[in-house]
């Protein structure tokens, strides 16, 4: 069944800082849903798509034609197209306070470069990821883990407008292998396209350049810049180590993990929930899932950042530690439908190991019990918020 509209947990944050600015900002992935997003919430905005190919020549030939289009309430869909707009933006903002002006971009190098430098103070940036698992519970109720992992969590996908069969190819087609490469002036596609597939492949590990460089055959330095435009595109992200305060010696180098783990499977190769079941890139698919989602709960706030993983020199780990005003939330993932003591392990030692306040820890899996009496609660992954 199609869904017109699934609501979003940003929408809050979005409207109450839009009496504050007379700019809000929303970038992320495409197709992410930040157009539809923005439609919802301010139905009066008149919307100039700068993708029209006309509307984008008037804008960059005329930009102050182009915004004095209407005096209320402007909606400008992928200005990092026409990224002179932000200059002329500021001074009618700083002119004309009750002006109000709502832009999107998919480049968060680019947008974020010409915000700093045109609109810093005078717009509320916000960054939309694909949906989260709250969002989409009452589409995902019919669905297993393994089909949830394998259909990702964009929202075409989420809502019945596509199916994870026809969207994640095309994506990559029009979106990875032609914006993506033109924006990194690749010339070997193959290589580029060898480079994402061995990243999907890293998903949990310790991001290695050199590695990555010996079996793409091109230089570190350019898989790191490779990689730099993925992380600016929202299609992967790098989770740093926790290092704050601690006197151990401890992992310098981030983890790799991908924004959707429907994207993920298609770059892997892996053509159904069936194939899915049996490979071996389910267990870090199913923590790549848990990670993107406490990365959601705090952009869906107006939060950036907060969210590590914690490894010494002795190979001790856990998975996720989340720091919010000064306390430490600690998780443990595994993708086991069955729960064992060793999964607590590190989580009961971590106290030891780092400074600040540990106030909360969890084993997220797959089973359905759940124990929340313990001083280490046991949380069905469906039930990931209750300790955010």
């Amino acid at each position: 069944m199609k869904i017109d509209y699934i609501n979003r947990e940003i929408e809050k944050i979005i409207q109450e800082a839009s009496d504050y600015y007379s700019v809000i900002s929303v970038t992320g992935p495409r197709q992410s849903g930040k157009s539809t997003l923005l439609r919802h919430l301010f139905p009066d905005y008149k919307e100039f798509s700068m993708k029209d190919v006309h509307v984008r020549e008037f804008a960059m030939n005329d930009p102050v034609a182009f915004l004095q289009q209407t005096a209320d309430g402007m909606f400008i869909d992928e200005i990092q197209k026409a990224p002179v707009l932000m200059e002329y933006i500021q001074g009618i903002v700083d002119r004309e306070p009750t002006r109000r002006f709502l832009l999107t971009g998919s480049s968060n190098f680019e947008m974020m470069r010409d915000l700093s430098e045109s609109l810093a103070g005078r717009a509320g940036v916000f960054e939309l990821m694909p949906m989260s698992l709250s969002e989409t519970e009452a589409q995902r109720s019919a669905q297993d883990l393994t089909q949830q992992l394998f259909n990702g969590l964009y929202p075409a996908v989420s809502a019945g407008k596509n199916t994870a069969k026809f969207f994640y190819p095309s994506y990559v087609k029009t979106y990875l292998e032609k914006d993506v490469r033109d924006l990194l002036n690749v010339q070997n596609q193959m290589q580029f396209l060898k480079f994402i597939k061995l990243c999907a492949a890293r998903i949990g590990s310790i991001f290695n350049a050199a590695e990555l460089s010996a079996e793409v055959g091109v230089e570190s330095k350019t898989i790191t810049r490779w990689l730099s435009v993925l992380q600016a595109s929202y299609l992967v992200t790098l989770l740093p180590p926790y290092y704050e305060n601690i006197s151990k010696r401890l992992v310098k180098s981030p983890k790799l993990y991908f924004n959707d783990t429907g994207l993920a499977c298609y770059l892997l190769d892996i053509e159904s929930p069936r194939q899915l079941d049996r490979d071996k890139m389910r267990g870090p698919l199913f923590e790549n899932m848990i990670v993107t989602e406490v990365m959601k709960h705090r952009y869906n706030r107006g939060n950036d950042g907060g969210v590590f993983f914690y490894r010494d020199s002795n190979q001790n780990e856990v998975d996720i530690l989340l720091k919010q005003e000064g306390e430490i939330t600690a998780l443990e993932v595994k993708s086991s439908m069955t729960y064992h003591p060793s999964f607590e392990k590190t989580l009961r030692q971590l106290p030891e190991w780092i400074k600040t306040p540990v106030v909360k820890r969890a084993v997220v899996y797959a089973g359905e019990f759940e124990n929340s009496v313990s001083d280490i609660r046991l949380l069905n992954y469906n039930s990931l918020d209750r300790i955010l």
